[in-house]
């Protein structure tokens, strides 16, 4: 067996996790081309068979997401489900988020969570952080071609983006809580494309692992 499946990934299962079921369910060499989040739900496209030598080409297509988020909290991991690192009461307006994310518009620097995929001489960059390790992540250019507000209640915040490929969600969101001074972090993603594949195309997991051939 050969081929493509577009997975709409459930929340709190890591990628590794699908595959691994897809493959037991299949019985066949499998790969995902592109890490979500635990936390993470939306497009997760499994390669099968031969088509995992291709896996490279989907790493390299442009991505689509919708991300809630909070501010005046900030985490170890950039998300709601990591350490609180501080927290602030200042209150944020509309008008001032509108106008801090202006900021991030384009060509941009971002630097990778430390919890995160990111290698880091070798290692998964979350390994060595959950050890305890400093990890030293350098920035990478990334673009960002779309970014709207879509919904807002303080502290409450939902965007929509449209950005490259080794683009990190949550390090936009931390990186929108410091340009703001109050902190920031991400309560929930959806990725809702990966190049010009839509997550309307993907059938659930549990859709695939009932499959009887």
């Amino acid at each position: 067996m050969h081929g493509i499946l577009f997975v709409d990934k459930p929340k709190g299962l890591t990628s590794s996790r699908v595959v691994e079921l897809i493959r037991k369910k299949l019985r066949v060499k499998a790969g995902h081309t592109g890490t979500l989040d635990p936390l993470a739900t939306g497009l997760l496209i499994i390669l099968i068979g031969k088509r995992t030598k291709e896996a490279s080409l989907f790493l390299k297509l442009d991505k689509a997401y919708e991300v809630k988020a909070i501010l005046g909290m900030e985490t170890d991991t950039f998300d709601s489900e990591g350490e609180v690192l501080r927290r602030s009461d200042n209150e944020v307006t509309r008008e001032e988020l509108e106008e801090g994310l202006k900021e991030f518009y384009g060509d941009i620097w971002q630097v990778p969570p430390r919890f995160s995929a990111k290698k880091v001489g070798g290692r998964k960059a979350y390994e060595l952080a959950r050890k305890g390790v400093n990890v030293d992540i350098p920035p990478k250019k990334v673009s960002i071609y779309s970014l709207e507000l879509k919904e807002f209640q303080f502290p409450h915040f939902t965007l929509t983006c449209d950005v490259s490929s080794g683009f990190y969600v949550r390090s936009l969101v931390h990186d929108i809580g410091e340009k703001l001074n109050v902190g920031a972090t991400v309560a929930g993603v959806r990725r809702t494309r990966v190049g010009p594949y839509h997550v309307e195309q993907a059938k659930s997991l549990e859709e695939i692992l009932d499959y009887k051939a």
